[in-house]
């Protein structure tokens, strides 16, 4: 079963990271995706851009476009893993290990992955 692993934390603490830190963080994740990629399990893994980078399209009849999410939260969606688990569990011990490598205070939200793509690649 496909899961998406979401990375949530302090943006602006993760902004705050010295290029060594950032580095050292990014290795460690690293670490743990070269393992899940030995055992095929790694989709698209991805780093996502500040929320100062964002654009906000609101629907209705004349979308309305807005700079940033403006999300009145302390921790932001600051990228996501997919990842192929043959149960909850497994999908659970995963996450475990990205949070210990991660070494934040971060969160990692877990959740069933459905692709809108039938008959599409994962990986």
């Amino acid at each position: 079963m496909l899961y998406a692993i979401l990375c949530y934390d302090s943006q602006d603490a993760v902004c705050a990271w010295t290029k060594e830190k950032d580095d050292q963080v990014m290795a460690q994740l690293g670490a743990v995706q070269v393992e899940l990629a030995k055992q095929k399990r790694l989709g698209p893994v991805a780093r996502l851009a500040p929320t100062t980078k964002a654009t906000t399209i609101r629907k209705g009849t004349h979308p309305v476009i807005t700079d940033g999410p403006f999300a009145e939260t302390k921790e932001q969606l600051l990228g996501f893993y997919v990842i192929d688990c043959a149960s909850l569990d497994e999908a659970i011990e995963t996450a475990k290990d990205l949070a210990k490598a991660s070494g934040s205070a971060g969160a990692f939200e877990l959740r069933p992955l459905q692709l809108f793509n039938p008959g599409g690649e994962l990986r």
